[in-house]
C-alpha cells in the first residue's frame, strides 16, 4: 500500500486570557461567516502567510485585535489531527474565508495574557471581539474548545514553575484576595484564605505597600505589588 505524503495548510490560533475579579476569561472573535453558521465564536487565528514564520503570524493576529505590536506570546502545542476539519460546516467556512479548498489544517497554538481593561480593536475581518468566561465558552469550531482546555493545563504548569505570568493579569496594586482568586480561577478549585496568605508572604517578590483600600464596607485590605527585580534575582540565583 502506497502512503501519500500530507499536503496541508498551517495556521496559528491564540488563546488570550484575561482576569476580572474572580473569573478567568478568554478572548474570542465572532467570525464573518455563512448564514448557516452555528459556531460563530472562535479563537483569534489565521493561516500563516508565505513570508511569515509562526511567531510573526501570531503577533499579527493579536496586533489586529489589541493594537499592540509585540505581545508576550508563548507557543505551547501543535494540533495536527486529520479530523480537525471533519465537520462539513467548518470546511465550508474555511473555503469561504480563504477562497481555497482546505482538506487538512494544522494549527500552532499560542498563549498570551492581557489585562481585561485594555481597549480592543475590532478588526474589519471580525463581526465582534468579546471576553467570555472560561466556564461559559460556547461550542467553537474545529478543536478550539480542546485548545482552551490544553492551554489551561499548560498555564497551571507555568504557575508552579514561573509564577511571574500571574502578575500580567493583575493590576499594578492588588490585594491578597485578588491574587488568591486568580489562583483559584486558573486551578479551578478553592484555596484556604489563611494558608494562601502564608504562602503569599513567603514570596519575596510580592511586596506589601503602605496603602489600603478606601471607601469599602468591609475591613480595608492592604495592597501589594510585584517586584520584578526581586523576582529576577531569585530566578537567577535559585
Amino acid at each position: 500500500m502506497d502512503l501519500l505524503y500530507m499536503q496541508t495548510f498551517v495556521s496559528v490560533d491564540c488563546v488570550v486570557f484575561g482576569f476580572d475579579k474572580n473569573q478567568l476569561y478568554v478572548l474570542v472573535v465572532r467570525r464573518n461567516s455563512l448564514d448557516s453558521d452555528r459556531k460563530g465564536f472562535k479563537l483569534p487565528g489565521s493561516l500563516i502567510y508565505q513570508p511569515e514564520d509562526a511567531d510573526a503570524a501570531a503577533n499579527r493576529v493579536l496586533n489586529e485585535l489589541t493594537g499592540i505590536h509585540k505581545m508576550t506570546l508563548k507557543q505551547f502545542k501543535a494540533f495536527t489531527s486529520p479530523k480537525r476539519i471533519a465537520d462539513k460546516e467548518d470546511a465550508e467556512w474555511l473555503e469561504y474565508a480563504y477562497h481555497n479548498s482546505i482538506d487538512r489544517l494544522i494549527t500552532i497554538a499560542y498563549i498570551s495574557l492581557c489585562k481585561i481593561t485594555r481597549k480592543l480593536n475590532v478588526a474589519s475581518k471580525y463581526k465582534a471581539v468579546e471576553w467570555i468566561s472560561v466556564g461559559q465558552l460556547p461550542l467553537m469550531p474545529f478543536d478550539h474548545n480542546q485548545i482552551v482546555e490544553e492551554s489551561l493545563k499548560e498555564i497551571r504548569n507555568w504557575v508552579e514553575n514561573d509564577p511571574v505570568i500571574l502578575f500580567e493579569l493583575l493590576p499594578v496594586k492588588f490585594t491578597a484576595t485578588e491574587l488568591r482568586l486568580l489562583y483559584e480561577a486558573i486551578h479551578n478549585r478553592k484555596f484556604d484564605a489563611r494558608n494562601f496568605h502564608k504562602k503569599m508572604n513567603q514570596m519575596p517578590f510580592v511586596l506589601p505597600l503602605d496603602e489600603y483600600q478606601e471607601n469599602v464596607k468591609h475591613r480595608a485590605a492592604r495592597y501589594y505589588k510585584f517586584d520584578r527585580v526581586a523576582y529576577n534575582k531569585r530566578k537567577k540565583y535559585g
